[in-house]
């Protein structure tokens, strides 16, 4: 056997690491074979909304199995079909009351960028196919999500196959790309992150120009950043004047993760299409799509005899499907939204002070139970080294005190900057947001310790 390889036959994410195998998980913890306990304090990634262990999800979902399995929904429908349709359709926006439903959020971005250029296609506007996304964004990872997001490490490998989609800077004002000050761009109206998205239109042509995809709150490429609170106001203007879709991606921040159903809700902004995934079904079962404005679907009606050229396999699954409904039905009960609002604060709290103990902290931010921490070498926000990897160092000190994290890297440029997202089950109780704040407190002091033996950190308290 050659030297790295292990000896099972899992191709697995890493071919070189050895991974605890979970045997169960109940509420916020997942359990080790060796019976290590570990609390979950990014839901897996972002995706176990609920926690670990509910009856009432996986009953649904062996119920629904019994009943039928399976059916392909270009043949068949299930009742439950309709019934987690309706109830994500009065959860959205206005407007927003069909739902198309795949396995998983790159599934979901797929869809809505091939919908996008069919509903342009059939309008009668056959060049509309650019579809314009951010740099240090995530889509997914099929090759048109891939493309139209800006995760340039992923995109590296696979450039030769990427789409000529285009790109513009996210919004970040700590490190804005555009070298501005964020007062300035609020006293004078005029924000470069989103100015730029018009220019970028121009310079494709407007009649060249499909879709805008973004996701609210940038997750795991910035680490939670909120963008100005006139951000999408000024992006959907520019949509609307150019005849550009509106694609917001809340695979990540949908249903509850930011204290809102949907993020979007924060800026009092519709969108054409909403994607979404991972909490829908709190992690139980694969599941994602898309929902789609009437205006859509008046077009496909009209102009497509109703046809939608594109379908998956396992699209709208009846036991997928039953976990959602499910699982929104526990949302709605337990009011979780609530929930998520009062641990959000009192965590967002925790961390702020955590900021002023270790100057290793650079920036804290997001919203209800998706946060972020910025690392930095210095006051000034000097990133560390790349090849430190900060954040992967802290995780793995939280994993060996039993707490999982989200770290990330590429900040600032896709390469350098560090940020970890905090990102605990959306049912979490205060003692498990303080134990998580402990394992991080010191999770951080063990790194710094760490590196300063290294002579990587001087500075370091």
């Amino acid at each position: 056997m050659e030297r790295g390889m292990r000896d099972d036959h899992v191709f697995h994410r890493d071919l070189s690491k050895k991974y605890p195998l979970i045997t169960h998980g109940k509420g916020s913890y997942l359990y080790s074979e060796e019976g290590t306990r570990y609390l979950d304090a990014c839901s897996g990634a972002v995706a176990a909304n609920l926690g670990h262990g509910i009856e009432e999800i996986a009953s649904a979902m062996a119920n629904q199995a019994k009943r039928a399995a399976f059916v392909h929904t270009l043949r068949f429908e299930t009742p439950v079909l309709y019934k987690l349709s309706e109830k994500i359709a009065r959860f959205a926006p206005d407007g927003l009351n069909k739902v198309y439903f795949t396995s998983g959020g790159s599934e979901a971005n797929e869809s809505a960028i091939k919908l996008a250029r069919q509903f342009h296609r059939d309008a009668g506007k056959p060049e509309k196919h650019v579809v314009i996304g951010r740099w240090q964004s995530y889509h997914g990872n099929t090759f048109g999500s891939l493309s139209a997001g800006g995760d340039i490490k992923r995109r590296q490998v696979y450039t030769p196959n990427l789409l000529h989609f285009t790109h513009i800077h996210s919004p970040n004002c700590l490190r804005c790309p555009f070298q501005r000050d964020k007062g300035d761009c609020d006293s004078r109206q005029d924000w470069s992150c989103s100015t730029s998205l018009e220019q970028l239109i121009l310079e494709v042509g407007p009649q060249n120009v499909s879709a805008f995809i973004a996701e609210p709150i940038t997750g795991s490429q910035l680490g939670s950043v909120v963008p100005p609170d006139n951000y999408f106001k000024e992006v959907r203007r520019i949509c609307d004047q150019y005849d550009v879709l509106l694609i917001a991606d809340e695979v990540m921040t949908g249903f509850g993760r930011t204290g809102k159903t949907f993020a979007i809700e924060y800026f009092d902004v519709i969108p054409d299409i909403i994607t979404f995934g991972k909490g829908i079904s709190a992690g139980y079962a694969p599941l994602a799509g898309m929902i789609v404005h009437d205006r859509l679907i008046k077009g496909l009606i009209q102009n497509s005899k109703g046809k939608f050229v594109h379908g998956y396999t396992y699209s709208g699954h009846p036991v997928s499907v039953a976990a959602g409904l499910a699982v929104l039905d526990i949302y709605e009960r337990e009011k979780i939204l609530e929930n998520v609002v009062e641990k959000g604060n009192y965590l967002l709290q925790k961390l702020i002070e955590l900021k002023r103990e270790i100057p290793l902290i650079f920036d804290v931010r997001g919203k209800g139970l998706l946060l972020g921490l910025e690392f930095a070498a210095d006051a000034e926000g000097t990133p560390f080294k790349q090849d430190l990897q900060i954040t992967e160092r802290i995780n793995e000190k939280a994993i060996e005190l039993g707490a999982v994290f989200y770290p990330g890297s590429g900040t600032i440029n896709g390469y350098l900057g560090d940020h970890l997202i905090v990102s605990p089950p959306l049912n979490s109780k205060t003692n498990e947001i303080d134990e998580l704040v402990h394992i991080l407190r010191k999770s951080i002091k063990l790194t710094i310790e760490e590196i300063r033996e290294a002579g990587f950190y001087d500075s370091a308290k």
